[in-house]
C-alpha cells in the first residue's frame, strides 16, 4: 500500500489539533513527499517526543525518543542531520492520539 506524502500528513494532523481546539505549528518543514516526522506532543505542561517507527509488533507506531534533557536542542541537532525531517508541536489534549492515529496507522 502507498502512504501518502508527508505533507498531506503533516497538514491533516495540524487540522485535527486545530478543529479539536490545540494548536498545531510547523517547527521545521521537511521534504513534502517522504520526509520523517517528528512530533513535540504538548500535554498539560509535559513536551515528549514522538516518531513513527516499527514496534516490537512489526508494525508502525509511534515511539517515543524524548531525551533526558535538552529536548529543544535534541530535535535541532537531528533536523541539522536530516534536512528532510518535519518537526510538529502539538500542543492539547489527546495530542499524542492524533499523532498515534494520523501518522502510525498501516
Amino acid at each position: 500500500m502507498d502512504r501518502l506524502p508527508t505533507g498531506v500528513l503533516v497538514s491533516a494532523l495540524l487540522r485535527r489539533i486545530n478543529d479539536a481546539g490545540g494548536f498545531g505549528t510547523v517547527l521545521a518543514k521537511g521534504d513534502a513527499q517522504a520526509g520523517a516526522v517528528l512530533v513535540v506532543a504538548v500535554e498539560r505542561g509535559e513536551s515528549r517526543l514522538l516518531e513513527r517507527g516499527i514496534g516490537p509488533d512489526g508494525r508502525s507506531g509511534l515511539i517515543d525518543s524524548t531525551p533526558a534533557d535538552d529536548l529543544d536542542g535534541y530535535w535541532r541537532r537531528r533536523r541539522a542531520r536530516d534536512p528532510d525531517l518535519w518537526v510538529i508541536e502539538l500542543d492539547g489534549a489527546d495530542s499524542q492520539r492524533f499523532a498515534a492515529e494520523t501518522l502510525a496507522s498501516d
